[in-house]
């Protein structure tokens, strides 16, 4: 069965950090990609970041440059999003997904985990 379960969100004030992670199982994880969703309150989903089984990224936002990094542990078989300097803008459940190797360029995925809250104080 395939599994992503995300966690690690949290409260924090604006400029403070948090990392999370995403626990996979039931799928080959060297042969794909795994990116990290978020949706703000009222606000449709969006892709954050993405990594591929060559272990390379791509911001799917703008706003998360310099910001948020993407990270893997084949052996852990799990993804990690490192978020530092949070905005509020930031608040948001934030959901990991996995695609095929060329998910990342796709922007197409099959698997969803359930999410996990990130809230951002000013």
């Amino acid at each position: 069965d395939v599994q992503l379960q995300a966690s690690g969100g949290g409260l924090v004030q604006a400029g403070g950090s948090l990392r999370l992670s995403c626990v996979t199982s039931g799928f080959l994880f060297d042969h794909y990609a795994i990116a990290w969703f978020r949706q703000a309150p009222g606000k449709e989903r969006e892709g954050v970041l993405c990594i591929s089984s060559a272990n390379s990224s791509t911001y799917f936002a703008d706003s998360v440059k310099g910001r948020f990094t993407i990270s893997s542990d084949n052996a852990k078989r799990t993804v990690y999003l490192q978020m530092n300097s949070l905005k509020p803008e930031d608040t948001a459940v934030y959901y990991c997904a996995a695609s095929g190797p060329s998910g990342c360029f796709i922007k197409k995925f099959n698997y969803w985990g359930q999410g996990t809250l990130v809230t951002v104080s000013s």
